[in-house]
């Protein structure tokens, strides 16, 4: 997967390799995770490089893949006010949020279980039938008047083509960038911001005038015209040297790993929560009118678009994890601020600054588990399980804010979130500690 991230990254980043990458003629496959046999004619090995034009199609294809997987994600908070002012009802709110959580979770687990299938050259495979489903399940959606109609299609369907999706916008820049690989990776992180942006925009215009169904459908024809750019353009350029396994039972011997591990589990099972809910609660609430609690979602995943580009730079000096744990901090403080918000201004506010910082805290989570994995040739492995534990965070963070809700306020699902974002802040606290101690901040 990310094998090339450590040789490249500054900051908090792996020595392994460093010496070797100073000189190709010396270079062996412990520097080159992704050299392929030379009997293998359809593979060439990556050469260092800032990336051509084609490459850069690539980057392309990867921000549209995360234009329609975390886009889409980031955009259920629209589908979740919706559905429980009007089609479903019925059901109760975490009920609901179970369809959007089971979407996110497929998404992350699915890079834990097809790593070996992307690693043995199926990445074109992957994108077509992810592809597929995807939009599969945006069409069936469009049908649906039922819960279990919505789950299977947008909970189910969908959330297996984002997980077949996921992987390959991550793995196939790492074939193709060395030098700007962490600048080209934040290009493309970008467009799950902006498909947060673009997807609720188009539901809350569209369904009061075309209905439920075409508006569900509109955003299918774009998904379906996006992901084609990115079938057609992107291939992976090399292959790792062998597949890489499920699980490696040294991880849960490493302590720095496994304090990573807890630490992004907490911070996503609370890092939903106002995603999902913001727009609901300021509509509910009745502070704010139901045209502007709409686009609180979108205004949300603007501040996201920033978050998710320019942390990662200034990760590059401070270190991955030590601006993780600023990140998270402060994104624990904005939510439990949430508790004293009533009125639009605040909204707009909250809505901005917890965009901007849980955007960052999405996309350096990855660089977290690299960093804290000793061996260059088990980064896919513990990255995947990593992966894993984020995953069953993002399944249960969110239906269990939906049952405080039924018995209680969003006072107190805020503070739920709040709480579990400052737990896991405190584990990478540890973790920092653990790395090394936190007297060294900026790194130069």
């Amino acid at each position: 997967m990310d094998e090339s991230l450590p040789a490249n990254g500054k900051g908090d980043t792996l020595s392994v390799g460093a010496k070797d990458q100073t000189n190709e003629k010396l270079q062996k496959a412990e520097a080159q995770p992704f050299k392929t046999s030379t009997n293998s004619p359809s593979v060439s090995a990556p050469t260092p490089s800032h990336g051509d034009s084609l490459a850069w199609l690539q980057v392309i294809g990867s921000f549209f893949l995360w234009f329609n997987t975390w886009g889409l994600v980031n955009a259920f908070g629209v589908y979740q006010t919706y559905y429980q002012i009007d089609l479903l009802s019925s059901s109760t709110p975490s009920a609901i949020s179970w369809i959007g959580s089971l979407q996110v979770f497929l998404l992350m687990f699915g890079g834990f279980l097809i790593g070996p299938i992307y690693d043995r050259g199926y990445a074109r495979a992957l994108l077509a039938v992810g592809s597929f489903f995807l939009v599969f399940g945006q069409m069936m959606l469009s049908l649906c008047d039922q819960y279990w109609q919505v789950i299977l299609a947008q909970g189910l369907v969908q959330g297996i083509g984002c997980g077949l999706l996921f992987l390959p916008a991550v793995a196939i820049l790492s074939t193709w960038f060395t030098t700007r690989l962490v600048t080209a990776s934040g290009i493309s992180a970008a467009g799950s911001g902006l498909g947060g942006v673009i997807y609720p925009i188009v539901f809350y215009r569209l369904e009061p005038r075309i209905g439920f169904g075409w508006a569900t459908r509109v955003i299918g024809f774009i998904a379906l015209a996006t992901l084609t750019f990115s079938v057609s353009v992107m291939k992976a350029k090399s292959l790792p040297p062998a597949a890489r396994q499920f699980f490696d039972l040294g991880a849960l011997r490493n302590v720095l790993f496994n304090l990573t591990n807890l630490g992004t589990f907490f911070l996503f099972t609370g890092l939903y929560i106002p995603l999902f809910y913001l727009e609901l609660y300021a509509i509910q609430s009745n502070f704010v009118d139901e045209r502007l609690g709409f686009y609180l979602l979108p205004i949300l995943n603007v501040g996201s678009v920033f978050g998710r580009v320019i942390p990662n730079y200034v990760a590059d000096f401070v270190g991955a994890l030590n601006t993780a744990i600023i990140c998270g901090l402060i994104t624990a403080t904005i939510s439990f601020c949430l508790i004293a918000v009533h009125n639009s201004a605040g909204a707009i506010a909250i809505a901005i600054f917890y965009g901007f910082f849980s955007g960052a805290i999405a996309s350096l989570s990855p660089m977290l588990v690299v960093h804290a994995t000793p061996e260059r040739r088990k980064i896919g492995t513990w990255l995947g399980m990593g992966f894993a534990a984020v995953a069953i965070g993002l399944l249960i963070g969110n239906p269990i804010s939906g049952a405080i809700l039924r018995s209680s306020s969003f006072k107190y699902a805020w503070l739920f979130s709040g709480l579990c974002l400052t737990v896991g802040s405190g584990f990478l606290v540890a973790a920092r500690i653990q790395k090394g101690g936190m007297h060294i901040i900026i790194k130069v």
